[in-house]
């Protein structure tokens, strides 16, 4: 078994408060699920209007479908006009660690 993490630092456009903020990060949220059945959320920078975490993680019993998710997953955020995609980690988890 292998799990598969991204997690994302993202700039948000003209955005001037929380509420705004949750109109912009919640579709992207809604997408991800929808489209390739990962867990995720928004997991950093709670506070601040401008500037989301987003987490994601994915579990296969194999590295190749894991990596082949998380690419498509950070190609969907990298696309999306509203945000600017400030950086990316990546992470793979196996049975031995």
């Amino acid at each position: 078994m292998y799990v598969g993490t991204l997690s994302f630092d993202l700039l948000l456009g003209d955005v001037r408060s929380l509420k705004e903020k949750r109109s912009v990060v919640r579709p992207i949220v809604a997408e991800l699920q929808r489209r390739y059945a990962v867990s995720v959320a928004e997991v950093e920078h709670l506070d601040l209007h401008r500037r989301a975490g987003i987490g994601l993680a994915v579990v296969a019993g194999d590295t190749a479908h894991i990596t082949d998710v998380l690419d498509q997953c950070e190609r969907l955020v990298a696309g999306r006009p509203e945000v600017e995609l400030l950086s990316v980690r990546r992470r793979l988890h196996g049975d031995d660690d």
